[in-house]
C-alpha cells in the first residue's frame, strides 16, 4: 500500500491508500475503513481497544452503497447486510457496524458514529467512482451487466452516476421528468403494450391535466430495486419500481410503507428491525397489497422481472411519531 494524493474534488473525502496490486484505493470515513481486494470489499472499526473488521462480497456492497448514493440514504435504515449499513437522521447519517446485530451488539464489539451528509454521501460517491469498474453497472441485474471482480480495470461512470427520479407531479408534464421515451423496453418486459392515452383538455386546461402508460413507463426501467417518484399528492408519494433478483439492502422503515404488487411475484423476508431476528416471510403475487410495518427489515427476491407499487408517506415527523410509541408500528389493529 502506497499513500495517493486526494484525487476527488471534495475535501471531506479521505484516502488512506492506493493498493499497488490491485489498483483500489482505501478511504477513511471517521473511524471506519473501507478496502476492497479483487473480491471483497471490509470495513474495519475499532470497539472494546481492538480492531473488527466485516468482508462482503464486492459486487453486493457495491449494490448496497450505489442505493444509499441513489436514494439519498432513504427512509430509515439502509442494512448491507446483517452487519453494516446507515441510519438517515434527514440532515445527518449514523454509518454503523453491528448495532442493529443481536450478537455483536450483546458483545459489544458493534460502533456508530454520526456524519453530515455532504460527508458521508461524499465518501461514497468516491467509492463507487473508484471501485465500480469498466462494464459493472450496481444498477443493474446480474444478467444485464458485466462483472463487479478483479483488479482496478476502467470505470462506469455513467452507471453510477444516475439517480432515482423525483417528479414534483408526474412524469411527462411540462418541466418534470421524461417519459423514458428514449429507453429500450426491458428483455423481461416485451409482451407490454406501449400505446399511451389519449387525453382531450378543455379550452384553458392545457398543460393542466395528462396521463401516461404506467405499464410502459416501468417496462422500460434500466434500472433494479429503485423506486421512482411519478406521484406527488402533497407528502403521498407513488414510487413505482421493476424488480428483478435480490433487493442488494435489507430496507428498515422508519415509517409504515405499502406495496401493491402490480406483476409477477416477489418474495420477502421480514425481520425484526433492531437485532434482524425473523419475523416472517411473505409471497407477493400480482394484485396483492401489503404494509411493511415501522419496526421491521425486509428483503425481496424477484426471480423473473416484477413490477412494484411503493406507497411512501414522506410527513416529516413520522419517524418521531413511530419512535416514541405516539403511532403504533402497524397501520391496523384487528
Amino acid at each position: 500500500m502506497n499513500s495517493v494524493k486526494n484525487t476527488f474534488a471534495s475535501e471531506q473525502v479521505e484516502i488512506v491508500a492506493k493498493d499497488d496490486l490491485t489498483g483500489y484505493i482505501t478511504f477513511k470515513l471517521g473511524n471506519f475503513i473501507f478496502s476492497r481486494d479483487e473480491y471483497f470489499a471490509k470495513v474495519t472499526w475499532t470497539a472494546k481497544g481492538s480492531e473488527h473488521s466485516h468482508l462482503m462480497s464486492a459486487d453486493a456492497f457495491l449494490r448496497a452503497v450505489m442505493r444509499d448514493v441513489a436514494w439519498g440514504f432513504f427512509y430509515g435504515w439502509v442494512n448491507f447486510d446483517h452487519v453494516i449499513g446507515t441510519q438517515n437522521h434527514y440532515g445527518s447519517v449514523d454509518m454503523y457496524a453491528g448495532t442493529f446485530n443481536g450478537v455483536l451488539s450483546a458483545a459489544g464489539v458493534d460502533y456508530v458514529e454520526n456524519f453530515e451528509t455532504p460527508k458521508i454521501m461524499a465518501t461514497f460517491k468516491a467509492i463507487l467512482h473508484d471501485w465500480v469498474n469498466e462494464g459493472f453497472d450496481p444498477f443493474a441485474a446480474p444478467e444485464e451487466t458485466g462483472s463487479a471482480f478483479g483488479r482496478k480495470n476502467g470505470e462506469n461512470i455513467e452507471a453510477i452516476d444516475r439517480y432515482r427520479i423525483a417528479t414534483k407531479r408526474m412524469p411527462g408534464m411540462e418541466g418534470d421528468s421524461p417519459l423514458r421515451e428514449d429507453l429500450p423496453v426491458n428483455r423481461q418486459f416485451l409482451d407490454v403494450p406501449q400505446d399511451e392515452p389519449l387525453v382531450h383538455c378543455e379550452p384553458g386546461f392545457e398543460g393542466q391535466l395528462s396521463a401516461f402508460n404506467l405499464f410502459k413507463y416501468m417496462s422500460r426501467s434500466d434500472v433494479t430495486w429503485n423506486p421512482s417518484v411519478t406521484s406527488v399528492c402533497k407528502a403521498s408519494l407513488f414510487c413505482p419500481t421493476t424488480e428483478e433478483y435480490i433487493l442488494p439492502i435489507f430496507h428498515g422503515n422508519d415509517r409504515v410503507e405499502w406495496f401493491m404488487q402490480i406483476s409477477d411475484e416477489i418474495t420477502w423476508d421480514i425481520a425484526d428491525k433492531n437485532d434482524g431476528s425473523p419475523f416472517a416471510r411473505i409471497i407477493m403475487k400480482a394484485g396483492d397489497i401489503c404494509a411493511m410495518p415501522a419496526d421491521i427489515r425486509h428483503q425481496g427476491y424477484s426471480t423473473k422481472r416484477s413490477m412494484l407499487l411503493v406507497w411512501e408517506n414522506a410527513t416529516p415527523d413520522l419517524p418521531e411519531k413511530y419512535a416514541s410509541g405516539e403511532l403504533p408500528p402497524y397501520p391496523v389493529s384487528f
